[in-house]
């Protein structure tokens, strides 16, 4: 894989608003960079997609250990949605997407994995439609990308179908959020395309009439897609209904993925599967005499609340509300570095196959909420 620069679009952001791409920048920092981008080889890509593959087996395995053990504990999960967890589980509730994190080592070529965002991953958007269109601005049809986002999508929507319980699927996020409200409707634009009656809803505006969720028009809701976090509903009071939902309302991502988004499984996985190549050593609270590492809260959101240590010192941290529920330590990978920053790949997991990747750039090695997207090509 090689940084490789072109000459920028003089027009790229209007190019991109055009796409309904409006968060491009932040402010007066580049979020979506269009002057650079990795070009990577087949052979890299295959990779990536059998890392990703073996991970998502070796997840799913996880996942089954902790429900079958009652770990709940370990991932500070409350006991109220503890038996929908093993309900959504054992019913095999539809799951749609969720992300990968990986650091790769060029020395070794050696693909490790960060974590898991497995519940509410953004930046789908950017890599199913817009880094498809800036190859076709910049390249035609002479390149490729790894990238079957859009298509696997509808596939994956089309597959869920049978699984749905009415015959409206609902799809909510905060009311706010230009970022959250994009992914979303371009999640839900890809269920319209693959026949779903949809609507949206904010999260706000979910009601409750005592024996089921309700949209603002009284429609019961039997099946909901929330671009909102599980670790976020189940300290909420709006959480306490679920397990009391007459309709028994489908939430994707289901319940079992709180396990999945969870740093904790981290820690598991290493317990699991002890020196496997893909995996970091991993343990929660104690580094357990490791120098070099990384201790993580274990919800921790947009790079908050983590430090960095070199030789058992502080070499980099970052502020946030996290870290009451725990920490995991992590040993500390290699992280791509480059003239413009450090990079880390982010691996694409669509109704259970890997899809597409994504660079995730950015000036320190902890990847935060402030980081820079660049597009790539095969070649």
């Amino acid at each position: 894989m090689i940084l490789k620069h072109l000459k920028e679009d003089p027009n790229w952001q209007n190019r991109l608003e055009e796409l309904g791409f409006g968060y491009h920048t932040d402010g007066d920092l580049p979020y979506w960079i269009d002057s650079y981008y990795y070009s990577i080889s087949e052979d890299f890509a295959d990779q990536v997609f059998d890392a990703t593959t073996e991970l998502w087996d070796m997840c799913i395995k996880a996942v089954d250990h902790v429900i079958s053990n009652k770990k709940y504990e370990l991932f500070q999960i409350p006991l109220f949605i503890q038996e929908h967890i093993e309900k959504s589980w054992e019913g095999d509730s539809p799951s749609i997407y969720g992300r990968f994190d990986f650091a790769y080592d060029r020395t070794n070529d050696q693909l490790k994995v960060l974590e898991f965002n497995a519940d509410t991953p953004t930046s789908l958007f950017e890599t199913g439609v817009i880094q498809w269109h800036w190859m076709q601005h910049y390249f035609g049809t002479t390149k490729d990308q790894f990238n079957a986002v859009h298509e696997q999508l509808i596939s994956s929507w089309k597959t869920i179908i049978p699984y749905l319980k009415g015959n409206t699927l609902h799809f909510t996020c905060m009311r706010d959020t230009l970022e959250d409200l994009t992914n979303v409707e371009y999640l839900r634009d890809c269920a319209m395309q693959a026949g779903i009656h949809t609507k949206l809803i904010f999260i706000d505006d979910i009601g409750w009439n005592g024996e089921t969720f309700v949209d603002l028009e009284e429609e019961v809701i039997t099946d909901i897609f929330k671009l909102y976090p599980w670790e976020w509903m189940v300290y909420e009071s709006f959480a306490l209904h679920i397990p009391n939902d007459v309709a028994e309302a489908h939430w994707i991502e289901p319940s079992w993925k709180m396990i999945l988004s969870n740093k904790a499984i981290l820690a598991v996985l290493w317990e699991l599967y002890p020196n496997h190549p893909l995996l970091l050593e991993t343990y929660f609270d104690d580094p357990k005499g490791m120098e070099d590492y990384v201790k993580k809260p274990l919800l921790s959101r947009e790079g908050a609340n983590i430090t960095l240590y070199k030789n058992n010192s502080i070499v980099e941290a970052t502020p946030g509300d996290y870290g009451q529920e725990g920490y995991i330590c992590q040993a500390l990978a290699p992280i791509i570095k480059e003239e413009t920053g450090y990079s880390i790949i982010g691996s694409w997991v669509v109704g259970q196959e890997a899809c597409g990747i994504t660079f995730r750039e950015s000036d320190n090695l902890i990847t935060t909420n402030k980081s820079r997207f660049i597009p790539h090509i095969i070649e």
